[in-house]
């Protein structure tokens, strides 16, 4: 229901799983934790980004302590928890996390693996909003190349760098230079 915009529902019935997964097998089982990741990102899809946040740095405490640092389900939440980060505005922070996720991930599950180029993704993302646009337009390109390597030009991930590299592209441009569509916006 998240992906389908119904953030509200998506929220209420994660609490709902929350609470019963939570009753029946405990506050540190691996389904407990997931489900607890997936209502911070419910929440963070409902612009609650501070309980997001706070939300997936205790799911990643737990994660880390119960699965260890290196499980792809605490590095899934270490990358939620930059993203609710980066929604909140801090940034720097964000991007730092993410160039950890991003060097995990390559580590742990190799540099094409479908997450870890998502990460890459993501650490753009936080480097654009930091204003770093060349970095963020040079990264994008190498995400770009290797999403259509591995996942196929028309890939809906690799469609969604490549609208986010003309954004940062668009950045860059020289005020002079700008279209219409590039201008600031106004007020």
């Amino acid at each position: 229901m998240n992906s389908l915009g119904e953030h509200q529902q998506a929220a209420d019935l994660h609490q709902q799983n929350l609470t019963d997964i939570e009753r029946i097998l405990g506050p540190d089982h691996p389904a407990t934790l997931t489900s607890r990741n997936n209502l911070a990102t419910a929440l963070n899809a409902l612009g609650e980004h501070q309980q997001a946040a706070d939300l997936h740095q205790q799911v990643l405490t737990d994660s880390e302590r119960v699965l260890g640092p290196d499980h792809p389900s605490t590095l899934s939440t270490r990358n939620n928890h930059a993203a609710a980060l980066n929604d909140l505005g801090q940034h720097r922070q964000a991007a730092g996390l993410h160039q950890r996720v991003v060097a995990d991930r390559q580590r742990v599950l190799g540099p094409d693996h479908p997450s870890t180029l998502n990460s890459r993704h993501n650490h753009a993302l936080a480097l654009n909003a930091l204003g770093e646009h060349r970095q963020a337009a040079d990264l994008l390109r190498h995400v770009i190349a290797d999403r259509e390597r591995v996942l196929g030009p028309d890939h809906r991930d690799t469609l969604n760098s490549r609208n986010y590299l003309a954004t940062a592209e668009a950045r860059l441009a020289p005020a002079g230079r700008r279209r219409w569509w590039q201008l600031p916006r106004l007020g």
